[in-house]
């Protein structure tokens, strides 16, 4: 069986077992634990479209978790089948990036890429953040001045409470050299967003609001 699950995706099963672990620590009534099991897995398989037998028997096993250790490895088992992200290395990024000579590239090496849905880093020399996206297979990468807020929001990509920043990337307006500033808060920290991401709208969202589209 070939990967088949994003890591947003994986991330919203994740949530669902934690659901059901809660659901059997705080409540006795078998009816109410059979409808919570009843709609984790409706949830989960609404994510996905044309499933085969096999894919959905592996994710219907959600049923099953009760506690900490059986979410650990029913997680451990679909993970082998969540989609990485698209392979990337510092050469790649040079060309993403060819203006940005000083750029400071993160250990690649380090990152498990079927944990991320995108890469994000803060460029300290510049003091600039950096996204690089997958969009039609390929990678789209976008760069932004990023004023550090000192407090905690909504992250406009994960949509989750988290300490944020302002990212904002400046695109060409209507005349020539008209540009217009775009940005919102996101998270400062790219790794927790990456974990807190299940759905990709609001990314998507952000991507066609700094991009223009």
């Amino acid at each position: 069986m070939n990967p088949f699950i994003r890591n947003d995706q994986y991330n919203f099963i994740k949530n669902q077992t934690q659901i059901l672990i809660n659901g059997h620590l705080s409540v006795n009534d078998q009816g109410v634990i059979n409808a919570l099991k009843s709609l984790a897995k409706e949830k989960v398989l609404a994510l996905f479209e044309d499933l085969s037998e096999e894919q959905a028997n592996l994710l219907q096993s959600i049923v099953e978790v009760k506690e900490k250790v059986e979410a650990e490895v029913f997680l451990e088992q679909i993970k082998q089948f969540v989609i990485p992200f698209k392979e990337i290395n510092e050469q790649t990024i040079k060309k993403i990036f060819p203006k940005a000579k000083k750029l400071k590239i993160p250990a690649i090496e380090k990152i498990d890429f079927k944990e991320i849905t995108y890469l994000g880093w803060i460029d300290k020399g510049s003091n600039k953040k950096i996204l690089i996206l997958e969009h039609n297979s390929k990678h789209i990468g976008i760069s932004g001045g990023f004023y550090n807020s000192n407090k905690k929001g909504i992250c406009s990509l994960c949509n989750r409470f988290e300490e944020i920043g302002m990212f904002t990337s400046a695109i060409k307006g209507t005349t020539q050299d008209a540009y217009i500033s775009r940005g919102n808060y996101i998270c400062q920290d790219s790794q927790k967003c990456n974990q807190n991401l299940m759905s990709l709208d609001k990314l998507d969202e952000f991507f066609n609001l700094i991009v223009g589209r």
